[in-house]
This record gives C-alpha cells, structure tokens and sequence, in this order.
C-alpha cells in the first residue's frame, strides 16, 4: 500500500476515488467526475449499508487513535504504541483490523507535525481505508476549539479561544473563525471538528471548561457558537457542538472524576439548553456528549453518554436532533467510574450514541459491539441507524466522492497571510481593560521605554512559539519598547521574586502576566511586591479573567483569556496605544472577599 508521506501525493481523480471502494462502485453506477456525493440519497447509503458484514458496521461506528506521523512508515516508538494497542504496527493495518469509521488526531500520538505532514497522513489514512473490500473513507477528526484547546499548531493560523470571542461579541468574528479555520482543516484532511464548545460556564472554578466557553450568559453563548457552527461546516467541516447536556457549572474534571450537575431541569431549560437548540437549529453536523451525572435530567446515576432518557428523549425527540451523536473520550474517568470498558461502549449505543470515540482499548469495546450484537442485546437494525447517519454525514462532507486533499491546497490554505492578518485583528476586538486608574495605559516608548515583562510562563497550549513572556516582550519591542522577558512562573519561590523585583527596579515600567491566582498563590506576592516598589505595573491576566479579584492594588490589568500568541500580541498592541481596548467581560468576576458580591459584571470593559 502506497502513503502518501513516502511517495507521490498526486491527487486521484473522483472516479479512481470511487474505483477504490469496492462497496462504493457496487452502489452507483459511475458516470463521469462530475458524480457528486447528492447522489448518495438514502438507498443508496442504505444498499452501502445492506452489503456490510457484521464486523465492518461495528467498525464503523468506531473513531480511534492512532499513533504516527505516517498511515505506513511511523516511527519506531510509535510501531511500538500501536503494536502496543492495537497489536498491530501502522495505522493503515489499524484501519483494516478494525474496518474503524473515523481516525481522531492527537500532539501526543505524533499525527500533527506540519501542516503537509498532516495532509499526507490523510491521505495515507484514506488509501488504507479505501483499499480494503467494501472499503470507505474515513470521518477524520480533531479538536481544534482555538484558545487553550488546539492539536494542529503553527503554522496553522490560530485564533482566540471561545471566551476570548465572547468578550469580542460579535457574530462576524465567531462565523469567520469557523469559516477560516475550517478552510485549513479541511485542506489538511480533517473533516470533523469537536467544536465549538456549547457549554455556559456559570462555575469560576470550573476546572475542565472556563475558558474554553463563549460565556456565562446563554443568550451570548447560543449566538456565537452558532454563528461558528455556520462558519466551518460553511467550509465543508463537520461542527461538534459540545458537552451535551452542558458542562458548565462543575467543579470536577470529568478526565479525571465524575461531575455531578445539580442544576434543576428548569435550570437547565434556561442555562445550558439554550446553546444546543441554537446549535440545531443552525444545522449541528455533530453533538459531544458530556461525561457528567445531570439527577434532574435522568436520575438512574448514569453518565450522559450513557443516558437514554437525555440523549434520545432530551436530544433526538424532543430537541428534534437527527444528526451524528459522538461521545467524549471513552478513557475519560468520568465514563468509567460505573461500568467497564466492555459495558459503556453497549450502553452508549442503547442510549443513542452513534459515534464512539477513543475507548482505551479498541479490542475490548469493539469486541462487546460484536458479542451485544450476537447475542442479542443491540440489533444490527439500531447499528443500521447510526452508520446511516454517519455516512450521510460523510456524504454531506463530500468524502464519499472527494476523500483526498491536494498537496498544493495545503500551501494555498493553511496560515496565509490573509488568514493570519484576520485572526490579528479579531483578537484586538477582544483583549478586555478591566482596570485602568489614573490612565495609567496606553504606555509610550517615550516615557515608559524599558519594560520588564514577567510572571507565569505556562506550557504553549497550542504549538505557539511561546513562552507568553517571550512573546509580549517581543512584541512590545516591535512597538518601539526596549522590553526584556523573565519567566517567573505560575508558584515563584521568594528568591525567584527578589530577583524579579531587582530587575524591576532598571525598568520603568513592569509588565506581569498572572495565570489563575488564588489565595495562597505566591504570584500574589510576587504583584504585591512589584507594586511596593512604586514602577507603573500592567497586569495580564493570560488566562481566567476572575484573577484581578485577587490582586486590587494593580492600576492597569487587561484580559487575555488564553496565552496563545495572537492573543498576547494583541495584548502589546492594546498596552501601546497602537489599538483601542474594546472587549468586555463575557463572565462576571465574584469579589474574592464576597463572592456573593460581584466586583465587575458581565458587560464590563474600559477603552480609550
């Protein structure tokens, strides 16, 4: 079998694309190229359907991991992953062990080093699925949510993430977020996106979402995340609205617990279901579903994923969704606390799921489809259901005639300078002002030129170049400022900050990212003694805006919400007057003495 990352990358035409799949070309009569996946109606996707065996349909409902940059020449260490999981060496013979339905890719399994890389596993990927008897192509997919959460980094263009978007508000800015992000996705074969996140964080302390979120307001939420929805898969890429039913207002990590939602189905009707309806009614291709414990939806103590009672009376009857139902991760804690592997992946079919992802092992949740199905407990009619749907979304997608991406859409589409040039100027319409005494910003190289730009360096969530200090000081350098970076970090021990506040004392002026203070947290210190040392301090608060509860002495603090690079040089622009702030809180901010007591409201934000 030929990949694409070792050899030619010429594309197929439609009719080689279809000569391939044996169950393909047995469903239609090919005509000429022009034959277009509208002719995939209903029976013809149910005769794909009709001439599968057993095996195949279970497979196909599978989407799974696997390891390497390449469908048939991976690296040594990730043979050894797969041979590890699979029992198998490449993905290619993954995909024909399994017959899978859909390929997930992940930083950590080695599938996203550059864009054209990507492309060519793809493709690979692609070729493998296609050559086997009755072969079809594969749902390829990610998360991609932009922000914090993202698998395929620079050079791919990166945008702010979903609270950076809602402290921007506006429409335009989320559809072209989806629109072009979407494009880039799909040049590099990547046709299922899980986002845009759906969930209104209502919990400051959720651990797991935050961030991650347009909001708390529903009302905002739903416009936005519908507004994303309508930009990618204007594109030609499956959006995932997700965590059904809302996820919200926790305060676990369901990767690494089981959540307890305690809203009441009135709360739930007003807070997390807005978001959904929104979504479906903009034409949803996929909804995610939540590894949570929502009593006042289905109190048998089971997670949503699992749940009957929410994913097929809440989400298919009475919210009316037909679409792809995919679960969150099946390694996630918060689905395996109740069943084993061997029962959730049954159970979530019962309950009306159609897709499922990732389950730690494949052959003990592939195996338990089968022996359900053997036995009796799942008819091969409910798996008919759920492949129906599937290949519908993949015909929708163009996948059942276009499966392969060019090499040369690859360059034409992915980190433009078009596409950069938007994804700069949508984060300046969403760095928020939240303090600004005396007018102490805009700085000005004149009167402020040595900046010293410091605090928490985390880990780049995105593949930016990073580190968030590096990456305003240079920024700031562009702008005219003579600025110098020290990483302090997110716990600086005191000699850490005597050093800090030394190095302040040549600066005239300090720049300080913070990255979700607390109480006890030793940035505070750091702040406060920076502060004491009467130099003008600007802090960032680079991800949860609720830090400038904790550090009221500060005079200028603005709003990252993430600290991926556009948003951090969208911050340096904001903080030298080159634009005007015009974000404004998308979440209140509790006061951390009375959090009864809210310190900014939603809505809140200064400019100049």
């Amino acid at each position: 079998m030929h990949d694409t990352s070792t050899g030619s990358t010429a594309k197929p035409s439609r009719r080689s694309v279809l000569a391939a799949g044996a169950g393909i070309t047995a469903a239609l009569t090919v005509g000429t190229d022009a034959v277009a996946d509208e002719a995939f109606g209903p029976a013809r996707l149910r005769a794909l359907i009709a001439r599968m065996t057993l095996e195949e349909k279970v497979g196909q409902l599978f989407v799974s991991r696997v390891h390497g940059h390449s469908a048939t020449a991976p690296d040594q260490a990730d043979i050894d992953a797969n041979v590890r999981d699979f029992g198998v060496g490449t993905a290619a013979e993954v995909i024909a062990k399994y017959r899978l339905g859909g390929v997930i890719y992940f930083v950590w399994a080695h599938n996203t080093r550059d864009p054209r890389q990507i492309a060519d596993l793809s493709n690979g990927l692609q070729r493998a699925s296609l050559g086997l008897p009755r072969g079809l192509p594969l749902l390829i997919s990610t998360d991609q949510e932009h922000g914090i959460v993202c698998r395929i980094g620079s050079p791919a263009t990166l945008f702010p993430g979903a609270m950076a978007i809602g402290a921007g508000g506006s429409r335009t800015d989320a559809r072209a977020l989806g629109r072009i992000a979407g494009r880039e996705l799909r040049a590099m074969g990547v046709r299922q996106d899980y986002s845009p996140v759906a969930d209104v964080n209502v919990n400051p302390a959720n651990p797991v979402i935050g961030v991650r979120s347009f909001g708390a307001d529903p009302a905002a939420v739903s416009r936005l995340a519908a507004a994303e929805v309508a930009g990618y898969q204007h594109s030609g890429v499956a959006a995932t609205a997700k965590h059904f039913p809302g996820h919200g207002d926790t305060e676990v990590d369901s990767h690494y617990g089981f959540p307890t939602i305690t809203h009441t189905r009135e709360q739930w009707e007003a807070l997390d279901a807005p978001p959904f309806r929104a979504a479906i009614e903009a034409g949803i291709d996929s909804i995610m579903t939540a590894h949570i414990l929502v009593p006042a939806l289905d109190d048998s103590g089971d997670p949503a994923t699992l749940s009957r009672p929410i994913l097929t009376g809440i989400l298919r009857e009475q919210l009316g969704y037909d679409g792809v139902v995919v679960t969150d991760a099946l390694d996630m804690a918060g689905v395996r606390q109740k069943y084993g592997d061997d029962r959730v992946p049954v159970l979530a079919l019962k309950a009306g799921v159609d897709q499922l992802l990732n389950p730690p092992r494949l052959d003990v949740a592939w195996n338990a489809v089968l022996k359900a199905v053997q036995d009796g407990e799942l008819t091969e009619e409910r798996l008919d259901e759920s492949i129906l749907r599937v290949l519908r979304l993949k015909a929708r997608l163009g996948l059942l005639t276009e499966p392969y991406v060019s090499p040369s859409g690859v360059g034409r589409a992915v980190g433009t300078e078009a596409h950069l040039a938007s994804a700069d100027r949508i984060a300046e319409r969403t760095t928020t002002l939240l303090v600004n005494e005396g007018g102490l910003l805009p700085l000005s190289p004149g009167s402020h030129g040595r900046v010293l730009v410091l605090g928490a360096d985390p880990a780049s969530p995105s593949g930016t170049t990073g580190p968030p200090t590096g990456v305003l000081a240079a920024a700031l350098s562009e702008l005219g400022f003579r600025a110098t970076a020290l990483s302090t970090g997110t716990a600086p021990s005191a000699a850490v900050i005597d050093s800090a506040v030394a190095a302040a004392a040549e600066a005239d002026a300090v720049v300080v990212g913070t990255y979700n203070v607390t109480a006890t947290s030793t940035q505070k210190t750091l702040v406060e003694r920076l502060l004491a040392t009467g130099r003008p301090v600007v802090a960032v608060a680079v991800r949860n805006p609720y830090d400038v509860a904790r550090l009221p002495g500060v005079r200028a603090y603005l709003a990252t919400y993430s600290w991926t690079d556009v948003e951090l040089r969208a911050a340096a622009r904001v903080i030298a007057g080159a634009v005007a702030p015009r974000g404004t809180l998308p979440v209140p901010v509790q006061r951390a003495d009375d959090p009864t007591r809210v310190l900014y409201p939603i809505g809140h934000g200064l400019t100049y």
